[in-house]
């Protein structure tokens, strides 16, 4: 049985949610998400608590239920408070910038690499630490995962990017023979 699907979710003051159908929309101060759930789940409002509930006994609904309470819960979260990711860039020669709606990165290849940065998504660079910053948690979290996968860190000298906080555990090179 899912723990995290059991639980309410206080939908806080200053947060407007409504429930149509099977269209879940939240708004609050800093901005507006709506989510589609799947039919096997019932998603009620009543007095300022969200629920989630299984329809059914199927692997599906379980799997769903506590999936579609999660979801719900960062959405919540995210119009307000938001979420955040940063990513440090190390390396010679590597360079990082944000030009409008899109950030140009120099990583040691033979062309530059631009990425477009998606609407709701703002990013900030600040010396080698990239930040992006959204109310969408998996917006966010997709960004930085596509831009870690350009140059994860090797473990070898530490070049590329890893998030904020990362442990790398560093190999030993080649020894010269005497």
């Amino acid at each position: 049985m899912s723990r995290i699907g059991k639980l309410t979710i206080t939908v806080p003051a200053g947060v407007d949610a409504s429930v149509s159908a099977n269209v879940v929309t939240v708004k609050g101060g800093k901005g507006t998400l709506t989510f589609a759930h799947h039919t096997d789940v019932k998603v009620s409002l009543e007095n300022g608590i969200l629920s989630v509930a299984k329809l059914g006994e199927s692997k599906r609904a379980s799997a769903i239920w506590g999936t579609t309470s999660k979801l719900l819960s960062n959405m919540i979260e995210g119009v307000t408070k938001g979420f955040e990711k940063r990513l440090e860039l190390n390396g010679v020669g590597y360079r990082m910038s944000v030009s409008g709606k899109k950030i140009d990165l120099a990583l040691g290849f033979s062309h530059p690499v631009v990425v477009p940065i998606p609407d709701g998504i703002e990013a900030k660079i600040e010396k080698n630490v990239l930040t992006i910053n959204g109310i969408d948690r998996q917006k966010v979290g997709q960004l930085a995962a596509n831009i870690r996968d350009l140059k994860p860190v090797e473990p070898y000298k530490g070049k590329g990017f890893r998030y904020v906080g990362e442990i790398v555990r560093r190999k030993e090179g080649k020894k010269a023979s005497a």
